[in-house]
């Protein structure tokens, strides 16, 4: 009687399980995708909730920080308390990462700070080993225009 109870119990909880919807999670990787996608088309607020996600679920992601203070700077009213706080755990993280380098010191230039933003200059030149990489060039155009506009 036991055994029979229990294999009704068992078998109960599978029919209500078939009958459970299946909520579909999205991995990292294709949060990461949503996020880039966002960016692509300027939807911060998507950008921000998919990285927020990844954040969460990966607090050890550069990658994810970076893109996520990338999103609070890039936003219509930037958050660049936001902004360099995520940017400096991507940092923390990674102390290589590029493009965390780069974004960094355009948000240092926008907070009317080119000295720092020419200190990361200085790091990308040491992580690239030249001044060709598109990170370094991105951020040297950046500064030339800052100090064109700000003599």
């Amino acid at each position: 009687m036991k055994t029979l109870l229990l294999a009704m119990l068992l078998l109960s909880g599978f029919a209500q399980a078939a009958d459970t919807p299946v909520r579909n999670v999205p991995t990292v990787n294709q949060r990461m995708k949503a996020a880039r996608d966002a960016i692509a088309k300027s939807d911060w607020r998507t950008a921000k909730f998919e990285t927020q996600n990844v954040v969460s679920e990966e607090p050890g992601n550069a990658d994810a920080h970076n893109l996520l203070a990338f999103s609070y700077r890039k936003q219509d009213k930037p958050d660049l308390a936001k902004a360099f706080e995520y940017y400096k755990i991507a940092l923390k993280l990674n102390p290589q990462h590029k493009g965390a380098h780069e974004y960094i010191g355009e948000a240092y230039l926008m907070d009317r700070k080119p000295a720092q933003a020419a200190q990361h200059l200085a790091d990308l030149e040491k992580i690239c080993g030249n001044r060709s990489c598109e990170e370094y060039q991105d951020l040297e155009r950046a500064i030339a225009a800052y100090r064109k506009a700000n003599p």
